[in-house]
């Protein structure tokens, strides 16, 4: 193959569901671009379009406003003293652990944390210890749980573990634990809490300081309307030192952020969209209304919702008996659902799932929810 013949067709390339797609993927529901961020996401495309106005540090940069957007805009957003943009959610989380924490020291976390949370703990090379929820149906997290697996690493250590982490909430059933209760359960033992809100941080409102974590990461792409990858990482000026400290051999550049993060396109989209993200949070109380309401009326389908009851996020984990059935007697019947629904423009349940699957209902509203239920209704009754 000549180098100068290669295209994306020639690598199996394949259209994106259209932008006029339902699309109830919770990885993408909170990371759908604005206008606005498109707009951005053109002039900003760029290699080292924001660069090109860098004199050193990336957070420093008056024009575009990087300098207000992250010293100003974000740490009032999140509650928090200090932020950075990372280039995700797992690079924050690393950053957190490999400052506060030594080789060998403990972490403790809850069962249901994102894999990510392991990979970094496990890339500090820190050992894990998590905190066990109440199974199925629920996979409730006891906030004194935290309290017991602190205790664990105590006798197993002899000392308490460097850090706890929260997810909030968890991206399999979209639980949110008391958050609160969690932050001061590990304080009472001096161990400061990274808040992983991954699917929280740019949906819902969250204050950091209120909830009292010491750190909180947010994903730009799955829930501030961001080109990814982009994540935003908020830290206590109690802390802060530790997790931005300067090279001694580059004074301008932060160490655990290899000197410089999320830049160009990704860090402008999130700009343009904030009004936005800033705005929609206001509107999560019609969010949860709008997850429960679509909960109930699968459920009125045979369906069972599996997490919190009642639901209080639009990340939603389904058992689909009925469709499991299906998919058992019909042909290539895996996907039956995953065709059906295209067919219909809804995109977002991965195909070949049938028993299990989960959904997002953030930001689809009323409507086009209708048009979702209607959807399922219609396919159970006609595979009867």
């Amino acid at each position: 193959m000549a180098l100068d013949d290669i295209s994306l067709q020639k690598f199996g390339y394949i259209e994106r569901k259209p932008l006029n797609a339902i699309n109830i993927d919770p990885l993408q529901r909170g990371g759908i671009l604005t206008d606005e961020a498109r707009r951005a996401l053109v002039q900003w495309g760029d290699g080292y379009s924001v660069c090109d106005f860098c004199l050193g540090v990336l957070d420093e940069i008056k024009t575009p406003p990087i300098f207000d957007f992250v010293h100003d805009a974000l740490p009032e957003f999140l509650g928090i003293d200090e932020v950075r943009v990372t280039n995700g959610a797992r690079e924050s989380k690393f950053a957190v652990m490999h400052s506060m924490a030594n080789e060998g020291d403990w972490v403790v976390l809850d069962k249901l944390a994102h894999y990510t949370s392991y990979v970094a703990a496990q890339r500090a090379h820190l050992n894990v210890k998590a905190v066990p929820n109440s199974g199925n149906p629920d996979y409730k997290t006891d906030p004194e749980g935290y309290a017991t697996a602190i205790e664990e690493v105590i006798r197993e250590s002899g000392k308490p573990p460097a850090l706890a982490l929260l997810t909030y909430p968890d991206g399999n059933y979209g639980n949110l634990v008391d958050a609160k209760k969690v932050a001061s359960v590990c304080h009472e033992y001096d161990v400061p809490l990274l808040l992983n809100g991954a699917y929280s941080v740019g949906k819902m409102p969250i204050n950091a300081k209120k909830l009292g974590a010491d750190f909180i990461v947010g994903s730009g792409h799955k829930s501030m309307a961001s080109s990814g990858p982009i994540g935003v990482l908020g830290v206590k000026d109690e802390y802060a030192g530790i997790v931005f400290e300067k090279s001694p051999t580059n004074k301008l550049k932060e160490i655990e952020l290899l000197g410089c993060t999320a830049r160009g396109a990704t860090i402008m989209t999130m700009i343009a969209s904030f009004p936005t993200v800033v705005k929609r949070t206001q509107n999560w109380d019609n969010e949860v209304a709008d997850a429960r309401w679509f909960s109930e009326k699968l459920e009125g389908m045979g369906l069972i919702q599996i997490g919190d009851r009642p639901h209080n996020h639009d990340l939603m984990f389904f058992e689909a008996p009925a469709l499991y059935e299906i998919s058992q007697r019909v042909k290539k019947g895996r996907y039956f659902l995953y065709k059906e629904l295209k067919a219909r423009n809804i995109h977002g349940i991965k195909a070949g799932l049938t028993k299990f699957f989960k959904l997002s209902t953030y930001g689809v509203g009323r409507d086009d929810l209708s048009f979702v239920v209607d959807s399922f209704d219609e396919i159970i009754k006609k595979y009867e």
